[in-house]
């Protein structure tokens, strides 16, 4: 039997799962904790290490909870689209499985929507485990010159970056917030279609916000509603394939919105393989082998 109080749930979970690890059914346990939970759809993109089924058979009692098996990777984006059809919510809420949220987080995010009804995608304060913030959790829309100035901050430290720091008001206007967590009003998600399904991995939720933003709404951070994201738990069982797609959704996204003309998209791939290549790579590499090494 559903648990939770119906008056107050006005959100539509989606989780979507790709070998996630057991942090997964801690996410969805407290994700189902929290009364604003109207429903939950857990989409899997076809995990092999058993605990998608391990979360089905624990809340198979649960009407509230959904299992939907893909059969195949169909890619974050679709897998969401996928999940989001299902529920009828006034509100949306896309979280990683490795996004850890605390009771009374749900309810605080409502309250900011509801004070602020042009706001069309809504992030939360995202940290790690050990509560240093999340790069991506307040972003400008990046750019070839903003990807450079990170990459090269030593040599021009007053260089505008994409990360965009933390600002003392409580709800913070940003380009992009982090993908671990949005909350949309549904007639928001409806109005720009969902995510573009052309991003298999990454590079989505920038596509998204941009898209959000270019409808009339606005994009912004609950400053004030702290939220752990253990991120790396699907990217550990295959970083080569998480990095590559990386910088393919970064490239995606640059070559819709920000680059035109062939000399400088062309750029802009060279720029991207090399950077695959001299970076990405043998970080992904490295991870690769400590992972097989047990490290």
């Amino acid at each position: 039997m559903a648990t939770g109080k119906p008056t107050l749930a006005c959100i539509d979970i989606v989780m979507v799962s790709c070998n996630s690890g057991a942090v997964l059914e801690d996410a969805v346990a407290r994700a189902l904790d929290s009364a604003e939970c109207a429903s939950l759809s857990l989409v899997d993109n076809d995990s092999t290490d058993g605990f998608p089924e391990r979360v089905q058979q624990r809340w198979s009692a649960d009407r509230r909870f959904r299992f939907d098996p893909v059969g195949r990777n169909s890619g974050f984006g679709a897998a969401c689209n996928r999940g989001a059809a299902v529920g009828s919510a006034p509100n949306l809420l896309l979280l990683n499985p490795d996004c850890l949220i605390e009771r009374g987080s749900l309810a605080a995010l409502i309250a900011v929507l509801r004070a602020d009804v042009g706001i069309g995608v809504l992030g939360a304060d995202v940290h790690d485990a050990y509560g240093k913030d999340e790069p991506a959790a307040r972003r400008r829309d990046p750019t070839p010159m903003r990807l450079l100035a990170d990459a090269w901050r030593p040599l021009c430290p007053s260089c505008q970056g994409v990360k965009l720091p933390r600002t003392s008001d409580r709800v913070q206007t940003v380009d992009a917030c982090s993908g671990a967590l949005l909350l949309m009003p549904r007639p928001a998600w409806v109005r720009v279609g969902g995510f573009d399904s052309d991003f298999f991995l990454h590079g989505e939720d920038l596509d998204l916000c941009r898209r959000v933003r270019q409808s009339g709404y606005r994009v912004a951070v609950a400053n004030g509603v702290p939220v752990v994201h253990r991120q790396g738990s699907s990217s550990q069982a295959r970083p080569v394939f998480v990095a590559l797609h990386k910088h393919i959704g970064l490239g995606r996204f640059l070559l819709r919105h920000q680059v035109s003309g062939r000399w400088r998209q062309t750029l802009v791939v060279l720029g991207l393989a090399a950077a695959f290549l001299l970076r990405g790579l043998p970080k992904a590499l490295l991870a690769q082998r400590r992972k097989s090494q047990g490290g």
